[in-house]
């Protein structure tokens, strides 16, 4: 038996986890050209924890598919048996199965250590796999319940139901890629497994609407952000705040259209028609935002501005760590490492007492942000017009007035 923590405790290894794609191809071979065979190594920390194969039936380059992946053997060959005809072609069945495929990718020989022989893994794992080696018109084939004939296809098998695949017969289950249903399970799979690696357990609010979300009954912060994820998040902020003064510079008074300029244009609608005393305001909500990270370390929006600000950071902050590994890295250098480091959605979760600014996007709740509104009344939102975003949601928590702007 393994001596490693189970999946529950090893927040430490499952961020270590990394996907190691093998594929040989032989440049003159005409077999290759129909199926590609590829080994996907699992490792944490370079020692290795498992493994799967891949096989990718390319219709369009094959003689006949059916004949080269029986060829294969194994769970392919089934594969083969189910979705083609004699001649190759693939089955009305199929075809009707399917939104739009060319190409299947077959799935299975998994082998896993015990440690991590969890279906979140494994569904994570087959995640990334559909990632690197598919596209939309590729659909990818699982065993089914009725085909596990080991521990590895078992865990297949509750790995594709994670991912919303669809049974085709007791043996085979398929992800249609062209659907939007297998992204999103994929998305869910992903940060669900990203909150197992941080908290070492999922936490409340993935499992079930959470009665504490972060903060007390005072309205004080629940829990603190990491130093390296205040550390990114105030480089976003600042990022942000550059480009909304250089959108200030540029435009002043003019109105704006949707998309127009670096921030600016990227606000709600209600927005877009605000003179430059307001755009220098909004650009403020993004210094003090800044500012109060480099003093405490931590942050938390006292206006609705400062809420859309605050948005804005956390997107931008969360594209610099999948995008700009290089500067983050800098950024961080020197601050404590924590598991709880990046989680962005968390951040969006705790940092706010509500996200009633972004209904504000929605064409569909056009005139939310008047008082007089039936939704916003219902609801009982406030300070969604544009006049009142820099009004304090606290009187006795409002900023200083005398502050100034950092540019003149």
């Amino acid at each position: 038996m393994s001596s490693r923590p189970g999946p529950a405790s090893a927040g430490a290894d499952l961020a270590l986890l990394t996907l190691d794609f093998h594929h040989t191809h032989q440049l003159l071979d005409p077999a290759a050209q129909g199926v590609q065979s590829w080994e996907v190594r699992i490792t944490v920390a370079g020692t290795p924890v498992g493994g799967l194969k891949a096989v990718r039936g390319l219709y369009w380059q094959s003689d006949n598919l059916r004949e080269r992946m029986a060829d294969e053997q194994s769970f392919p060959a089934v594969v083969a048996a189910q979705l083609l005809d004699e001649e190759g072609q693939f089955t009305s069945e199929f075809e009707e199965f399917i939104e739009s495929a060319s190409s299947v990718l077959v799935v299975d020989q998994l082998h896993l250590d015990e440690a991590f022989a969890d279906p979140l893994i494994v569904a994570a794992v087959v995640a990334a796999v559909i990632d690197r080696l598919t596209d939309n018109y590729v659909a990818v084939v699982l065993p089914g319940k009725n085909a596990c004939q080991d521990a590895g296809s078992a865990l297949l098998a509750e790995a594709g139901a994670l991912l919303s695949a669809q049974p085709f017969s007791e043996e085979l289950q398929i992800i249609d890629n062209a659907l939007a249903a297998p992204e999103e399970a994929a998305r869910r799979v992903r940060e669900r497994l990203q909150a197992l690696a941080r908290h070492g357990g999922p936490p409340a609010w993935d499992e079930e609407a959470a009665e504490d979300d972060g903060w007390d009954e005072d309205g004080e912060e629940g829990e603190a952000l990491t130093a390296r994820t205040a550390a990114v998040l105030r480089v976003a902020l600042e990022e942000l705040s550059a480009h909304v003064w250089q959108d200030v510079g540029a435009v002043g008074d003019a109105p704006l259209r949707r998309g127009e300029g670096r921030v600016l244009g990227s606000l709600p609608p209600v927005t877009l028609r605000q003179n430059r005393a307001w755009r220098r305001q909004m650009a403020r909500c993004f210094d003090d935002l800044a500012a109060d990270l480099a003093e405490t370390g931590t942050v938390r929006p006292l206006c609705t501005g400062e809420e859309m600000a605050l948005h804005l950071g956390i997107d931008r902050a969360k594209a610099l760590a999948r995008n700009r590994p290089r500067l983050v890295a800098e950024t961080v250098a020197g601050l404590p490492e924590d598991r709880r480091d990046f989680d962005w959605d968390w951040c969006s979760m705790v940092l706010f007492e509500d996200h009633d600014v972004l209904m504000l996007f929605d064409a569909a709740l056009d005139g939310i942000e008047d008082s007089s509104n039936e939704i916003n009344q219902a609801l009982g939102l406030a300070n969604l017009a544009a006049a009142q975003w820099f009004l304090p949601f606290r009187p006795g928590q409002s900023r200083d007035p005398g502050r100034g702007f950092r540019i003149p």
